[in-house]
């Protein structure tokens, strides 16, 4: 368990951070930019929360928990990413997603089109949360190249976006309130 007795510790002052092994690194590194992002995500799923109650919520409150994990991944250096002692995203955690975006879609309307975020204000929410999501990927990617970062990490994030455009839709009375594109239609 965590304990923060005390907010600030003028540590970051200077521009530089600290990751789960206690060395330092620049605030503008791109594995901080990458679970910087994730915290994003995760803040503006906790609006998407706002609008959600029963299964939806409860999805969503696991994935948030499992953000926190993500985030804690990214922060950790080094290549062992079955280290037992690790916080490390698992395959089944992104299998579980896997199953969630199975499940939801299956009730869905067929797309007969690219959609725009929009219809409920909840959908809206969602499609922020994917887009922000599919930055957070990109940022992981972009610190693998330096780095070594979990490859289930980025697996999870790719599946997790997926998922939040599928419950985009979901939301969106199961596809049927779904805005659609229409290529073109405003030459």
């Amino acid at each position: 368990m965590v304990k923060l007795t005390k907010i600030y510790t003028r540590g970051g002052d200077k521009g530089e951070t600290s990751l789960v092994d206690g060395s330092r690194v620049r605030k503008d590194d791109p594995r901080i930019a990458a679970y910087g992002t994730v915290d994003e995500a995760n803040a503006v799923i906790g609006i998407v929360r706002l609008h959600t109650e029963g299964d939806i919520d409860a999805l969503l409150a696991r994935i948030q928990n499992e953000l926190f994990d993500l985030g804690a991944d990214l922060a950790t250096p080094g290549e062992n990413f079955d280290d037992p002692q690790a916080l490390r995203i698992l395959p089944a955690q992104t299998a579980r997603l896997e199953a969630d975006i199975d499940r939801l879609n299956a009730e869905l309307a067929p797309l007969t089109s690219f959609i725009l975020p929009g219809g409920a204000a909840v959908a809206a929410y969602l499609h922020l949360a994917r887009t922000v999501t599919r930055r957070a990927e990109r940022l992981m990617v972009t610190a693998a190249a330096e780095v070594a970062i979990n490859p289930e990490a980025i697996k999870y994030c790719n599946r997790l976006s997926d998922l939040l455009f599928v419950l985009g839709r979901y939301v969106n009375d199961k596809g049927m309130g779904d805005v659609l594109w229409t290529p073109g239609g405003t030459r």
